[in-house]
């Protein structure tokens, strides 16, 4: 299935309202660690290419950078990894996000009711609670936030170890956003936020994958 690139993904998801973190798509090792100067320590580089949907299981991800000579060797590392069947690459830096909670959010295209969005318990739990709830678009505000209610792990809402509590107007945003996208993209057939980490309450996409038709 076609996929955009994570940083295409991502700009399709913040012009629809989606949170995404502030990153930078560089060419070179000399142009990621420029990129990460002007971001700020730590960051975090992946590559980035249309044909890349699953880099984790590829170790095209480096995490916790925190310096400039250390985002250039990962970088020049990242780029030498990538195969002719890749396509056009770069690499993506970004800052890293931290949170004890993880989420993930997401649309599909069901056959038969159309376009749905997802949200659900994400990271480690995310198969142990099987946490999850659908609504059919389009989705309005109040939608929205029923299904954040309807979520059964609500403790993990809440305040959590130094924490604060999960702001769900902002979450509320991540989904309407992705109601917005089903209606205008006809051509987009899934998307999915995995993880959404709930950085000092706000819920930020740290990783997209948008499949096209």
């Amino acid at each position: 299935m076609p996929t955009l690139s994570e940083a295409d993904s991502k700009a399709l998801l913040a012009r629809h309202g989606v949170p995404v973190p502030a990153e930078a798509l560089a060419a070179s090792p000399a142009e990621s660690a420029v990129a990460a100067a002007r971001i700020g320590f730590p960051v975090v580089a992946k590559l980035c290419g249309a044909g890349l949907a699953h880099k984790t299981e590829r170790g095209l991800v480096r995490l916790n950078l925190r310096d400039e000579a250390a985002v250039a060797d990962a970088a020049a590392a990242l780029l030498a990894a990538a195969t002719p069947d890749d396509g056009d690459v770069g690499v993506l830096v970004g800052p890293m996000v931290s949170g004890l909670r993880e989420l993930i959010a997401g649309l599909v295209r069901d056959p038969q009711f159309g376009p749905c969005v997802m949200l659900g318990v994400g990271g480690v739990l995310t198969e142990a609670l099987g946490d999850v709830v659908f609504r059919l678009v389009p989705l309005t505000r109040a939608d929205a936030a029923e299904m954040i209610d309807d979520l059964g792990t609500q403790g993990l809402l809440g305040p959590l170890r130094g924490e604060p509590a999960v702001d769900r107007e902002r979450l509320v945003d991540v989904l309407v956003g992705l109601a917005a996208v089903a209606a205008a993209e006809p051509g987009i057939r899934s998307i999915d936020l995995n993880p959404l980490i709930v950085s000092a309450g706000t819920p930020v996409a740290v990783d997209a994958l948008v499949e096209t038709a």
